[in-house]
């Protein structure tokens, strides 16, 4: 009778000998001794009861008028509904009061920070609710789903059918040449990374990618274990989004994160939301802006899409918002074209020292800036018609928001992906930094640089150590309190990665956590990475696309969430806005053979690197505070942690420039940049395009098929098309087309999506990742960040005949 090792405790099995290891369709087990807990086959069948059996029918799609305002009763409705579908009555009501509070646990969405005094019972938006509901879901993905469902049919389902499946209950491994997901000990599935990765000729054949849903202390584990292995190829999740607005700030300001509090929305009179739809990828961002607003802050959009969160609030926390009109928020709209967000801060430059240089700060830009001449030099050579034809706004406009810079008093400038996905995002992001630093709008209340990160600890990651070019200063620090020596070469970046893939070069992929597949770009390219590896493994909590295209081995290892108890630990992370907490889980975990994060990792460190190794992975893992006592003597900022994020509000992490107008660069001042201007280019008959997120769903994971601010209903493969641009291309609204993605000479192909006539910026065109990450080219990246530039695709239209 075999004795098998789920979780942390034993399980004794009774498996019958001639099917043991072929095909788990085949797989008998019958539990004997464990209480408290249910079997597999209770899971599942509780689980697949449940779970959605048809996938998306884009035949039953639904269109209709976008809406003008964001969140008010449907969205709490929408909340509950998908609560109460995926958890039940009892179960929502314990979780979601915990959501975002002191005692309770971090949102597993976006990482908008939390109010450091007041919060309220509901300190959560639409979106949070429902990654929770997915996350806390009873519905279940176990041993007998997998023995239901060959991998190559789970190939063909799409990312949305994937998650509904439910939660991962066992470790699961796909062997070479077989055709089903088989359940394995934790044991085995920690000899096999041992055995292939201490078989590889180099540790540079590995590649560990992080996910932002990581800890921090899971994350600062696992960046040590990977230099302790001898790599520093730490790909992760920032690569793909806001890599961009590190390069740009590191070289201005000195630090690569934004420099204001959610305090500071208070006291700014001047917020320009740039490139971001907050009513869908950060609700509670709504809040800010409103409480700001009426506080007298004029905010301003620059976007190509209307979005509905920026045009008027409807909060559903107050009575206006409930039973009135709610409030406005954006009094000026600039509907920029893609890409033109670098001439647009230019133009705003280039006015503020032509037309109003009275408003300079003159005395801060002698005192903490560098360069300020060369930038006056080359912005007053500015070429207006590549203004016009870059941003597509009436130059009488610019003139008008020029205005507004020159008389605010504190102006805060926000920004997400619709900055960093283009061939020009870290010029784009300096240009804004150049008009803040002509005001001296850094390092006073009110004022500052507000990159809005999309994941709730993707920046807690990269201050926990992962990146693939960690300062010497970092690795100094790592290898003295562990006694390691760092490999001092930089690592791979997330398209490096692919790249090496690929090439045959990389032969290891594994992932703490993530949808690696349907994050990245070029999917057919991504796709045959994947499958040139000889292992593939994913730390998950629920199904996802990248387990289904695998290497010549995979294997899921599925984790705690972060609204599960963790044997009474808690965790930290960091949000946008430097901001460092506690999150603690309280709901008995999907599963008991789940593991955390942290065990997953100092587990495997054990099987790779021997139990007699230096660093004392199992003690760590069994006590977090030992973790954290080390992160203290080695992230700069982080002293004395175990104390600081045990006080009420966690604790915010030092920021020169923010804190004392210092900046950390090489010039030691804020430097002006003079960057040449890029517009770009698309050809007669075709159309930039952005991929991006619909309102059910946060980054790949998707939570419904209702984008309701936008209009569509139960189906995803559409683009957004102005009508003026349609009437040019003679091609009528509702029209089936093919997306065409043209790049030097290249063509790739998303077909069978509906065109709708939308009100977006002539000559551009917008529609929903994944579904078109297949259109953008592995090599098309940001200049200097390597970012993939999702947000400027050249396509034509083939009408499906």
């Amino acid at each position: 009778m075999p004795i098998i090792a789920f979780g942390h405790e034993p399980v004794t099995w009774v498996c019958n000998p001639l099917t043991w290891g072929n095909p788990v369709s085949a797989f008998q087990v019958k539990r004997l001794t464990r209480s408290g807990l249910d079997t597999p086959e209770k899971w599942d069948n509780r689980a697949m009861s449940k779970a959605p059996k048809a996938d998306i029918n884009e035949a039953d799609l639904q269109v209709s008028a976008p809406k003008d305002h964001a969140a008010g009763v449907p969205a709490v409705l929408v909340a509950l509904h998908r609560g109460v579908e995926q958890m039940g009555v009892a179960r929502t009501a314990l979780t979601l009061p915990l959501l975002n509070q002191r005692h309770g646990y971090d949102c597993p969405g976006c990482a908008w920070p939390d109010p450091q005094g007041h919060r309220s019972m509901a300190e959560f938006c639409e979106n949070g609710a429902k990654a929770v509901a997915e996350e806390a879901t009873k519905r279940r993905a176990g041993v007998e789903f997998f023995a239901a469902h060959p991998v190559s049919e789970l190939a063909t389902k799409t990312d949305y059918w994937l998650g509904q499946q439910g939660r991962l209950t066992h470790p699961m491994v796909l062997r070479p040449g077989r055709t089903h997901y088989e359940p394995l000990p934790w044991s085995e599935a920690f000899d096999l990374i041992a055995h292939t990765l201490t078989g590889l000729s180099s540790p540079n054949e590995a590649l560990f990618y992080t996910s932002g849903r990581a800890s921090n202390e899971a994350a600062f584990l696992y960046q040590l274990f990977a230099r302790s292995f001898g790599t520093n190829n730490l790909p992760d999740c920032s690569n793909m989004c806001h890599e961009s607005s590190g390069a740009a700030l590191k070289e201005t300001i000195g630090i690569g994160k934004g420099s204001v509090s959610l305090e500071d929305f208070d006291h700014a009179d001047l917020i320009v939301v740039v490139g971001q739809n907050p009513g869908t990828n950060h609700p509670r961002m709504l809040t800010a802006l409103e409480k700001a607003k009426q506080g007298g802050a004029k905010i301003i959009a620059v976007n190509p899409l209307p979005e509905a969160g920026l045009l008027r609030f409807k909060n559903p926390q107050n009575v206006a918002g409930v039973v009135g009109s709610g409030t406005p928020l954006a009094e000026e709209f600039c509907q920029i074209r893609l890409g033109g967000d670098q001439a647009f801060f230019q133009a705003i430059g280039n006015l503020l020292v032509t037309e109003h240089a009275d408003t300079l700060d003159r005395d801060f830009i002698a005192e903490h800036t560098h360069d300020f001449e060369s930038y006056v030099d080359h912005v007053k050579q500015l070429d207006w018609s590549e203004v016009d034809r870059g941003t597509g706004l009436p130059r009488e406009q610019i003139h008008r928001v020029a205005r507004e810079f020159a008389g605010a008093k504190r102006i805060i400038i926000c920004w997400a992906m619709g900055l960093t996905q283009h061939k020009h995002s870290v010029p784009s992001i300096q240009e804004i930094v150049n008009v803040l630093l002509l005001r001296g709008m850094i390092g006073i209340p009110g004022a500052g640089v507000c990159p809005v990160r999309g994941h709730s600890n993707v920046q807690g990651d990269r201050t926990m150590g992962i990146w693939e070019k960690m300062p010497e200063s970092f690795l100094s620090a790592v290898d003295t309190e562990f006694g390691i020596t760092s490999p001092r070469e930089h690592g791979l970046d997330t398209v490096d990665s692919l790249r090496a893939m690929r090439d045959g070069k990389a032969k290891v992929f594994f992932a703490l956590g993530g949808n690696f597949v349907s994050a990245t770009p070029d999917t057919e390219v991504t796709e045959q990475a994947l499958r040139n590896c000889e292992l593939t493994v994913h730390v998950s909590t629920k199904l996802n696309r990248s387990h289904v295209v695998h290497g010549k081995a995979a294997l899921i290892l599925p984790t705690l969430g972060r609204t599960e108890r963790d044997h009474h630990q808690f965790v930290t992370v960091e949000d946008s806005m430097s901001v460092v907490h506690r999150s603690e889980g309280r709901l008995k975990p999907a599963s008991g053979y789940l593991r955390s994060e942290v065990s997953i990792v100092a587990a495997m460190a054990e099987a790779v690197l021997g139990s007699g190794h230096v660093v004392p992975w199992a003690s760590m893992a069994e006590d977090y505070d030992r973790i954290r006592d080390r992160i203290a003597r080695v992230v700069p900022g982080c002293e004395d942690y175990n104390a600081k994020v045990r006080q009420e509000n966690g604790f915010v992490l030092p920021h020169p420039p923010r804190d004392a107008r210092e900046f950390p660069t090489t010039t030691g001042k804020a430097n002006f940049t003079a960057n040449e201007l890029y517009v770009p280019h698309v050809p007669h008959g075709r159309l930039l395009l952005q991929t991006m997120r619909s309102h059910d769903q946060f980054n790949t994971t998707i939570y419904g098929l209702d984008d309701r601010y936008r209009g569509v209903k139960n189906g995803r493969r559409v683009v957004f098309v102005n009508p003026d641009d349609l009437a040019a291309l003679s091609i009528a609204d509702g029209a089936m087309v093919d997306l065409v993605g043209e790049w030097r000479g290249e063509e790739r192909r998303a077909e069978n999506f509906r065109v709708i006539a939308y009100s977006t910026a002539r000559g551009c065109a917008a529609s929903y990742f994944p579904e078109t990450n297949a259109l953008v080219p592995l090599d098309a990246t940001a200049d200097t960040s390597n970012t993939p530039q999702s947000k400027s695709v050249v396509i034509r239209l083939e009408v499906r005949q």
